[in-house]
């Protein structure tokens, strides 16, 4: 199965959503992201255009992520090896889920909100590939909130969405991990995930805010 179904099989499952549709179908090559999107190029690009009512999607996720997911499967082991081209695929199908199931919907999302479930989900899908245990949720974290990059040609806007997108992200695995992870209540938590998931931005924030 193509590494990208399979994440997008896991996210569906884990927040009992569907979108009808299979994420293989819509990723588009470096010439057709290029004809697309000529101005950024990052290595994971989720392409959107709206027009008449209608809106069409395309994925670019940088092949050789694609390659390294088949030679080294993080359902295997979730390693140095992959863990990095993991996170990219994460955040490729995570924002196409996201924006495919709101679109089905007639719900809006914006930009801040795909960055800030892309997190979270890239905190949830390596817990729940390694051990829902304090001290690899505790080491996740600083490895996905702390030890932060971010490319130098984002425009000022981009950054700021970014570092809004990390920061809540973190306060929010931080809440899980002492709420649900550290006293094992690892059912309830995929619950309050679900809760989350189908919540608008302004009410994610709220529970962000009030959980931290």
């Amino acid at each position: 199965m193509h590494p990208l179904v399979r994440l997008q099989r896991g996210l569906e499952q884990l927040y009992r959503v569907a979108t009808g549709v299979n994420v293989g179908d819509f990723i588009v090559d470096a010439g057709g992201r290029a004809a697309l999107a000529p101005d950024r190029r990052p290595r994971e690009q989720l392409l959107v255009y709206e027009a008449h009512g209608e809106v069409e999607i395309g994925l670019f996720v940088d092949p050789g992520v694609i390659a390294t997911l088949v030679r080294h499967d993080p359902g295997a082991a979730l390693d140095d090896r992959n863990f990095g081209d993991l996170l990219l695929a994460v955040e490729g199908v995570s924002h196409f889920v996201l924006a495919v199931w709101c679109a089905t919907r007639e719900r809006p999302v914006t930009a801040l909100e795909l960055e800030l479930q892309a997190e979270v989900d890239k905190y949830i899908t390596c817990l729940l590939l390694t051990a829902p245990e304090p001290d690899v949720s505790a080491a996740l974290r600083r490895r996905l909130f702390h030890d932060v990059d971010y490319e130098p040609d984002l425009a000022d806007d981009e950054r700021d969405r970014y570092r809004a997108a990390n920061d809540n992200a973190q306060r929010y695995a931080a809440w899980l991990e002492a709420e649900f992870v550290a006293p094992r209540r690892i059912p309830e938590m995929l619950e309050e995930l679900r809760r989350f998931y189908r919540q608008p931005l302004a009410r994610k924030l709220g529970v962000i805010a009030q959980a931290a």
